[in-house]
């Protein structure tokens, strides 16, 4: 018996570890050697796979390319194997930020039309310790340095704790030809250049054990916010208002997440609420000197009236 490549096993463990008890999961796969390898394992260890792949339209060829990843798709026996084609054109934030919303809207709707118990993403150790060092550049709190979760909602990321280049030895193992995303080289987006210069220098000087530390700090961090959110969520409650005096009693870690689940539920978006907004919530709660209402993203503005937290009508 043919002994099994050690990149190819890392990977397919990995998967295995994470899939769901039963239920029809497919892979998001873009064709690169991360997903590529994912969705490889998926279809050995796993009893129901199939693939979703994400056109977006922002490259000559890209159509052509799904295509031809479908096909694959098709003859490695994944099923169902979806192309769904999305319109980055008009999307708020920047070029990253559109296409990550867009990709995410598609991989849902083709989750739910499917029926598919998870949607398995290729997100590996190295994708982690680099959303934690960008956290860090942007004076990320804890939820920043967290980095990606291992589940959210339908969303399973198997390879958070494999490294980038097993995904390259297993795809080389298994004959596959990953395709090279030219924008991850493209030095005009922030990541591209922790990938190329930022993170490769902190190896040079700290290590290679660096990449796997930045990844655990993030999955620490993670547990410690899961905690902190609970006990925040359980002094929030339904709440519409909130009581000063309550609020002062609190630490300050969780009454700044009270603050910032309050907003939430006020409808203030998460993706636009930032540091900032809750700073300037916790002031009128501790620096309270007869200050005017905060604005919160989304048109909301909350005042203080006396002793009481609201949200102007």
């Amino acid at each position: 018996m043919a002994r099994i490549p050690p990149a190819v096993a890392a990977v397919r463990l990995a998967v295995r570890r994470a899939l769901p008890a039963d239920g029809l999961v497919l892979v998001a796969c873009s064709g690169g050697a991360d997903s590529l390898a994912l969705a490889a394992a998926a279809r050995f260890v796993g009893p129901s796979v199939g693939l979703v792949t994400v056109d977006h339209g922002l490259q000559t060829g890209s159509a052509g390319r799904a295509a031809e990843l479908a096909a694959w798709a098709s003859t490695a026996g994944l099923d169902p194997v979806l192309v769904e084609t999305v319109s980055v054109a008009g999307r708020p934030g920047g070029p990253e930020a559109a296409a990550r919303e867009a990709r995410y809207a598609a991989l849902s709707s083709a989750a739910s039309r499917v029926g598919a118990a998870a949607v398995l993403l290729g997100h590996t150790r190295d994708d982690q310790a680099e959303t934690v060092l960008l956290a860090l550049a942007r004076g990320a709190g804890p939820r920043g340095l967290a980095g990606m979760p291992f589940r959210r909602g339908l969303f399973l990321r198997p390879l958070l704790d494999v490294a980038r280049a097993d995904t390259r030895k297993a795809c080389a193992a298994l004959g596959l030809v990953p395709w090279e995303d030219p924008h991850n080289s493209d030095p005009a987006f922030a990541r591209s250049r922790v990938r190329a210069s930022a993170l490769p220098a902190l190896v040079e000087t700290l290590g290679p054990a660096v990449v796997a530390n930045l990844a655990r700090s993030a999955e620490l961090i993670a547990a410690d916010n899961e905690e902190l959110d609970r006990q925040a969520a359980s002094a929030l409650g339904e709440a519409a208002e909130l009581l000063v005096a309550d609020l002062l009693v609190m630490p300050r870690a969780i009454r700044r997440r009270v603050l910032h689940m309050w907003a939430r539920h006020l409808g203030a978006p998460g993706s636009a609420l930032s540091h900032r907004h809750v700073a300037a919530l916790d002031a009128l709660v501790t620096e309270w000197h007869g200050q005017g209402p905060v604005h919160l993203p989304g048109g909301i503005q909350v005042t203080r009236e006396k002793d009481i937290l609201l949200r102007v009508p």
